[in-house]
């Protein structure tokens, strides 16, 4: 979903995102009945934000003084889950890759785009209103099928290969080699059994294991991935089982644009005073992962946090607080933002676009995604 708005004169483009995405969390207040899904990470709060920075845009007066176009575009799925049914809107030909932001670098929606921002909530952490810079974890996903033989759990179990075992095998293994992830790397591995047998009286034929590694690099991801998949084969190893290791590309780490973010702070400073703002080392991270990261590969970006909930992210607990730090407040500083870029004749847009150094081309981003798609079966049955 995407719509342009256009200023008096031509010069670059900036998008101002949103991002379509709840969670599954039945236990959350919020949570819809059927189907469990609950605002648990504050992306509700980046719509309201971004029709402000429309609405505000929009002005005459405003809008004459861009010297280029602003686009606001929503991003669906940015929340890297329902692996499966993404998988078979995958094999289907509907998507390619599986994220929002991922499918629509390669469907051309960012090829008219110089430059993005967002604001993402964040739980309160401190007096600061916003919190910028810093990096987030890149990530690849395992589908990881066990394929074991079933029989009668209390009759002939000795008839069975137990693919449940083998599956709790590797994730003791995963746990074992815990001891050698480097702590610089801000590694995570973590993953949840989403098949785990058929019935309780039948030896589990067949389970899946879906798992994803995390690190702060690409490099640093695919060395714990091997790791990882050593752990996957050996638990199937030990039980006579086979193992489909299916590995899914993910994102890449978020690199944010200084001059950008300059911007932003000065502009924070002006609406809300000089202890608003908690700015941290670019190479912090929390750990988490983002899709503004991929996006970062191929154009300058930037995506503070607005410090305004209560409570853990993802979790049954966090709601917003303070909606007016949620999403008036990041639309007054990012509307500003966008000023600051495209006023001027655009000289501060330019200047940060020609500093910039992509990592690559949204062609070459593709390409490199598509080769972090690979299949491994390793069969013992």
């Amino acid at each position: 979903m995407k719509a342009v708005l256009r200023g008096a004169k031509p010069g670059p483009t900036v998008a101002v995102i949103a991002e379509l995405d709840a969670l599954r969390v039945p236990t959350h207040p919020g949570a819809d009945a059927e189907s469990g899904a609950a605002h648990a990470c504050g992306h509700h709060a980046q719509i309201g934000s971004m029709l402000g920075v429309a609405t505000a845009l929009s002005a005459p007066e405003l809008r004459n003084a861009l010297s280029g176009n602003v686009a606001f575009i929503v991003t669906p799925a940015e929340e890297f889950i329902d692996i499966q049914e993404r998988l078979a809107l995958r094999a289907s030909g509907e998507i390619e890759f599986l994220s929002g932001k991922q499918e629509m670098i390669r469907l051309g929606t960012f090829d008219d785009v110089d430059m993005a921002m967002m604001v993402h909530t964040s739980a309160v952490n401190g007096s600061s209103v916003f919190s910028v810079g810093g990096t987030s974890n890149a990530h690849v996903s395992h589908q990881v099928r066990y394929i074991g033989r079933s029989a009668h759990a209390g009759g002939g179990p000795y008839h069975g290969i137990n693919a449940l075992q083998a599956a709790m095998l590797a994730n003791t293994a995963i746990n074992a080699q815990r001891e050698t992830f480097r702590e610089s790397e801000s590694v995570r591995v973590h993953g949840i059994i989403s098949n785990g047998g058929a019935s309780v009286n039948a030896v589990p034929g067949e389970v899946i294991y879906e798992g994803r590694v995390r690190a702060r690099s690409i490099e640093a991801l695919e060395s714990i991935a091997e790791k990882v998949i050593r752990c996957y084969r050996s638990g199937a190893l030990a039980m006579g089982a086979s193992v489909e290791v299916r590995s899914i590309a993910g994102y890449h780490g978020l690199i944010q644009d200084p001059t950008m973010q300059k911007l932003f702070v000065g502009n924070a400073e002006l609406v809300l005073g000089r202890d608003s703002i908690s700015v941290v080392g670019a190479s912090q991270t929390h750990g988490g992962s983002t899709d503004m990261g991929d996006l970062s590969t191929i154009m300058p970006v930037i995506h503070p946090y607005a410090n305004s909930a209560s409570g853990i992210g993802h979790g049954h607990d966090y709601l917003i607080e303070d909606y007016d730090r949620a999403v008036v407040t990041p639309a007054k500083v990012m509307a500003a933002t966008v000023l600051d870029l495209l006023g001027n004749d655009a000289q501060a847009a330019r200047q940060a676009i020609d500093q910039s150094k992509p990592a690559m081309t949204a062609e070459q981003y593709v390409s490199v995604q598509r080769d972090r798609f690979k299949t491994e079966l390793f069969e013992q049955v």
